[in-house]
């Protein structure tokens, strides 16, 4: 019916996909207000975003929460409530927020204050209300921003890059007295992890093998809120490591993708998708792991866990909760954390508390697999002395999976986890997935750049003028050259080099270039 800002540019395929994909697609006779979320490939070519901020934002953001390039987030608030009025008895309506960045809770909480008012007073209300956010600073990582909209003012931190992961940010006092009180959230993006779970606590241990793995998986369930965060949550447990395949939070059947997915002919891709509509069953059969889940119910006791079930068990009918899957796991379960979980729900602990338990043990399992990979690649790194000023900067030495599986011997996760399994079969199977080539590239690119600094390093401490003695023209002009690429490039990809670095050389170029006889030096400053 309407896009604002007016002039936000959406092309047709994306419009058709942002309605079907704001809509239960399966019979709800839930009235009211829901919320849920997706996740949309960007249809047609690079768009240019209307916030340009050089990528600063990417570089200083953690991974996992990074603008996305090439997808659009849809959070999306739904009302379903009887109308006689209406063709169908019903008003339906959603209000999408669709952004690039991964903020649920932030966007959702937004959701929350503008729908109500949005399905009341319609389009003057979104006016007003994007001439507010309009108003709001830029998404700066490490900062506490206060964005004020419709009379209340949002409090939230942005995640930095240089937080120490599992440590809740220390809550930031601000100087003025914001009256009204804010609206504080504790968090952006992080989800009550004990809720989304609720129904497969004994067997977090599998769920993050297959997210570390990149399997195929899908996700059942009820509505699309479950599906939503399920999936996020689902996702969210490799942090810090990046989630590097796919993921559609929800999804439907009118999807330009559907095809891909549900084809026999070829293996299922590298994706966690979520699906509600009972049609998937039959058509989604072939694919190695199926979670199907039911509405999740806060209780006080630990609710019905899930079993895991031969995937020939899934009948199309038969829509009993359970891990359609044949997979076994490599680790050995955790009992611990699952006795400390029902220590909390006996003592009524809140939600929060519990999930905070489950995101420590999840993140100490990840750097408990992730460290040793680290340390290796280290090890890879030439050494500084190796460094010369007037050479290219040596190789980073290549990865080699048996050189990395030996020296798990002495420096395994063993150290640093008490899960007993086969973490070498393990360490085997996430060689061939997307997150080992993400991570992988990512730190290959982190410590080529490093190098390139290193070496700007070691020119600066060097005597140019000594070098100059005996060189020819020519090879003093093939340097002017490189040392300017090399500057161009360190400002380009802004590699970890002090500003005072970066002079040092522009001064070493005059310098050089001042040593020429005038003809050359006109060309050169050309």
């Amino acid at each position: 019916q309407l896009v604002y800002p007016h002039d936000f540019r959406l092309t047709e395929k994306e419009k058709t996909s942002i309605c079907y994909l704001s809509f239960p697609d399966s019979y709800s006779g839930g009235l009211g207000d829901t919320q849920f979320s997706f996740r949309l490939r960007q249809a047609g070519g690079p768009r240019s975003s209307a916030f340009q901020d050089d990528g600063r934002y990417n570089r200083e953001a953690p991974l996992t929460l990074q603008r996305e390039a090439a997808h659009y987030f849809g959070y999306v608030y739904f009302r379903q409530v009887k109308d006689s009025s209406m063709r169908r008895g019903y008003f339906q309506k959603s209000l999408v927020l669709v952004s690039r960045l991964p903020y649920v809770n932030l966007f959702q909480c937004l959701l929350q204050l503008i729908a109500p008012e949005y399905f009341d007073k319609l389009e003057p209300c979104l006016e007003a209300v994007c001439n507010e956010i309009d108003q709001w600073p830029p998404p700066a990582p490490g900062q506490t921003l206060n964005l004020p909209v419709m009379g209340v003012v949002i409090q939230v931190r942005i995640p930095s890059r240089v937080d120490k992961p599992g440590c809740s940010p220390v809550k930031q006092c601000n100087q003025e007295n914001l009256l009204p009180a804010p609206l504080v959230l504790p968090s952006v993006h992080e989800l009550d992890l004990f809720r989304c779970f609720q129904p497969l606590l004994i067997h977090i241990q599998m769920l993050w093998e297959l997210m570390l793995l990149g399997e195929p998986v899908v996700v059942m369930a009820p509505s699309p809120a479950v599906s939503s965060e399920l999936v996020l949550a689902l996702t969210s447990c490799l942090a810090p490591l990046r989630y590097c395949c796919d993921f559609r939070p929800y999804f439907t059947i009118h999807d330009s993708e559907f095809k891909e997915y549900t084809t026999r002919t070829q293996a299922p891709p590298n994706i966690v998708v979520g699906v509600t509509n009972p049609f998937f069953i039959k058509t989604l059969q072939h694919w190695p792991h199926i979670l199907r889940v039911g509405e999740l119910r806060m209780s006080g006791d630990l609710p019905k866990q899930v079993k895991v079930k031969k995937p020939a068990k899934l009948k199309t009918l038969d829509t009993k909760p359970g891990i359609y899957t044949s997979y076994k796991t490599f680790l050995h379960k955790d009992k611990t954390l699952i006795k400390r979980l029902l220590k909390g729900i006996q003592r009524k602990r809140p939600s929060e508390v519990q999930s905070a338990l489950l995101r420590r043990h999840l993140l100490e399992l990840t750097q408990s697999f992730i460290i040793p990979l680290e340390h290796y690649m280290a090890s890879l790194m030439p050494l500084q002395r190796a460094i010369t000023p007037w050479k290219n900067p040596p190789q980073i030495r290549p990865f080699c999976q048996e050189d990395f599986m030996k020296s798990l011997e002495h420096a395994g996760p063993q150290l640093t986890c008490v899960l007993r399994g086969d973490w070498l079969g393990l360490y085997r199977r996430f060689f061939k997935s997307p997150n080992f080539d993400g991570w992988f590239r990512q730190r290959h690119r982190e410590m080529t750049q490093k190098l390139e600094a290193l070496h700007l390093e070691a020119i600066c401490e060097a005597d140019i003028v000594a070098w100059m003695k005996d060189k020819s023209e020519v090879e003093i002009v093939d340097l002017v050259l490189k040392l300017r690429e090399k500057l161009v490039r360190a400002r380009c990809q802004h590699l970890p080099v002090k500003e005072e670095t970066l002079h040092r050389v522009s001064l070493y170029i005059d310098t050089v270039i001042g040593s020429l006889p005038q003809d050359l030096q006109a060309v050169l400053h050309h």
